[in-house]
């Protein structure tokens, strides 16, 4: 039975009628072609889905298109500003060497920012609990902690 979606995703309208067992991470790669937003288990373990929706962090495995309604969604495509320039989130993962292969990136640096805008002064021991819901296989984390510090302090500024 199809449903019809209206949301809107990294700024844009987009609409669209889909099987009501759609998950939301099948409707942003396949319907809108944003294929930053990965999928990684498919059982919400790894974070490699995780989207904003409202600002907060969702992994968009764990939901179906249709409940997603009416909402704002940020995918790592929509973070960069129109000219380029990349969020400062996206800086710190950059400048401090928190990614490697990539995969897990942009579900890190979306939770990053959810966890910065709910813990601005996080210290490295709320960081690592807030981001055990995403798995990173190539870092060690380290660097990913250091990232998150310097992108909190340059989301404050």
């Amino acid at each position: 039975m199809p449903v019809s979606l209206s949301l809107t995703v990294n700024g844009k309208a987009a609409a669209a009628d889909v099987d009501a067992r759609t998950l939301l991470v099948d409707f942003i790669r396949n319907n809108l072609g944003l294929t930053g937003t990965h999928v990684g288990c498919d059982t919400g373990q790894c974070g490699a889905c995780t989207v904003l929706i409202d600002g907060n962090a969702v992994k968009a495995c764990t939901i179906l298109a249709a409940q997603a309604n009416g909402s704002k969604i940020t995918t790592i495509e929509g973070l960069a500003a129109a000219d380029g320039e990349l969020h400062p989130m996206q800086v710190a993962f950059k400048d401090c060497h928190g990614l490697q292969c990539g995969f897990c990136t942009p579900g890190m640096v979306l939770s990053a920012i959810d966890l910065v805008q709910r813990h601005p002064g996080a210290d490295e021991k709320t960081i690592r609990a807030e981001l055990e819901g995403n798995m990173c296989r190539c870092t060690g984390y380290q660097n990913i902690v250091k990232a998150v510090k310097q992108g909190a302090q340059a989301m404050r500024r």
